[in-house]
């Protein structure tokens, strides 16, 4: 099977409704990295220096040596920027991501943290990349953060971050820890969920946009009021449309700096103008999430994922597959055994993505086989109507027009109609009978009649393609 394995629609079109408590038109999450104690470090056991996301531009891993500008400026953030953001936030729901080796170097920033009664999430063993690691490896590390965390803090942790992910880090921590959501994700404003196995993980996406860690990169913030601006921006635009998530990725070592500490400090005063704003931590919204919008046996809405496997469309082994799509153009199963070869995934999984696959198959096909579907379709109020011969589908179809239901002098203008259009055109009338009445059957009728051959051939496989799509809109998703 040519599958490929991305959901690019997700919510689609229309998110869901998140029904935020108390009718709040935002759910705000702050979300505190504490990352200090835990980076690459010699010290450690690790290979070389840190290098990611400080004050050095351009900073290089030293391989077998400490770096004592970059341990002092992670050291900051532990000494002093924990602290600072520790009094500015103290009275609101906080999740922290904690690397359980550094939460373990760090026991009285744990302890303001339980005071505070801010969620600690795991943010995995240490601060360093996973994406070269065997996936036996990564899973006892994922293991040994879980473990830990719990020795730490004294719960094991509800949420998951690792942010130098492999693409094994999601399956393997939903596969390790019994967790409420990961946030392993940048790819939506609202919680999603994915299958894994037979499991449905919730997935609270994170941020790289509403994040400090842009102070730390080329392409990041000169000053504190230009990432302010662009926080209140980001509000101001998901609070208009309403029903939205937003995150903001706090660093102790960046944001913890008194210039940046000051920008968030007149962000959240901007916050506080708002009425309507519900700030939660991560494991608030994803217990919120999954009372509004539990996991489903079968994809109801375009948010839930099936918790079995081989449900959803693009999973439907071939003959499944034509079983289910192969009546959808008349009398033409082949097109959906085209379909079924292309390369299909979790975005077809809906009326609008089958239509594509079928259409595809169909338009690729030679003019001749076009044709032959063409001819496949019945006369609106033919001979094959009155003899009761006609598919489920197309009797239901013109049922919805009133053709059942014709005079006797309707009939007759209806078949002459027929016998002139096939006279000239070489196959039958089509038009999707589902968006007309008689009326405007009748006006069509008249109007196309006298096309030229190519441009009636054009018009007609677009009707068939429009009829596929409505019978597809029709079926249980």
């Amino acid at each position: 099977m040519n599958r490929y394995p991305r959901d690019l629609l997700g919510h689609g079109p229309v998110p869901p409704d998140a029904h935020w408590p108390g009718g709040a038109r935002l759910a705000l999450s702050i979300v505190l990295n504490y990352e200090e104690g835990g980076e690459n470090n010699v010290l450690h056991g690790d290979p070389a220096s840190e290098a990611f996301l400080s004050e050095i531009t351009g900073a290089q891993p030293w391989p077998g040596q400490r770096h004592w500008n970059m341990e002092s400026i992670y050291e900051y953030g532990a000494r002093a920027g924990f602290w600072r953001l520790h009094r500015m936030l103290n009275t609101l729901p906080v999740t922290v991501y904690g690397v359980a080796s550094a939460l373990a170097r760090s026991p009285l920033q744990v302890d303001a943290m339980r005071g505070a009664g801010w969620e600690i999430a795991s943010h995995g063993l240490k601060w360093v990349e996973h994406k070269d690691m065997a996936e036996a490896e990564e899973r006892a590390a994922i293991r040994e953060a879980l473990r830990l965390h719990a020795e730490v803090t004294g719960a094991p942790p509800k949420g998951w971050y690792t942010g130098r992910c492999s693409m094994n880090t999601v399956r393997l921590a939903a596969e390790e820890g019994d967790l409420a959501y990961i946030s392993d994700s940048y790819a939506d404003d609202l919680p999603y969920r994915v299958r894994l196995g037979d499991r449905s993980q919730l997935i609270l996406p994170y941020t790289l946009d509403a994040n400090d860690m842009r102070f730390a990169i080329q392409a990041g913030h000169a000053d504190g009021a230009s990432w302010e601006q662009y926080l209140r921006d980001s509000f101001d635009c998901l609070y208009a449309e309403g029903g939205r998530m937003m995150t903001i990725g706090l660093h102790c070592r960046l944001a913890g700096r008194p210039g940046r500490a000051q920008a968030l400090k007149r962000f959240l005063d901007h916050v506080r103008r708002h009425d309507h704003v519900w700030i939660a931590t991560r494991a608030q919204i994803a217990a919120h999430w999954d009372r509004v919008h539990p996991a489903k046996g079968h994809l109801a809405a375009l948010s839930d994922v099936p918790v079995s496997a081989g449900e959803m469309a693009h999973e439907l082994d071939r003959d499944a597959f034509v079983a289910r799509f192969g009546g959808i153009y008349e009398h033409s199963p082949w097109i959906a055994e085209r379909a079924w070869e292309l390369e299909l995934g979790p975005a077809h999984h809906h009326p609008a993505g089958i239509a594509s696959a079928l259409a595809r198959a169909f338009r690729s096909a030679p003019p001749e086989a076009r044709l032959e579907v063409l001819r496949a379709h019945p006369d609106l109020a033919g001979k094959l109507a009155a003899a009761g011969r006609l598919t489920a589908d197309s009797t239901a179809e013109q049922a919805s027009a009133g053709l059942d239901l014709l005079t006797d002098r309707e009939r007759e203008t209806f078949q002459k109609l027929n016998a002139t259009y096939v006279e000239r055109h070489g196959f039958p009338f089509i038009i999707a009978v589902r968006d007309h009445n008689k009326e405007s059957i009748l006006d069509a009728f008249h109007r196309r009649i006298g096309n030229t051959q190519e441009a009636e051939f054009t018009e007609a496989c677009a009707q068939v393609e429009r009829i596929a799509r409505l019978r597809l809109e029709a079926l249980p998703w």
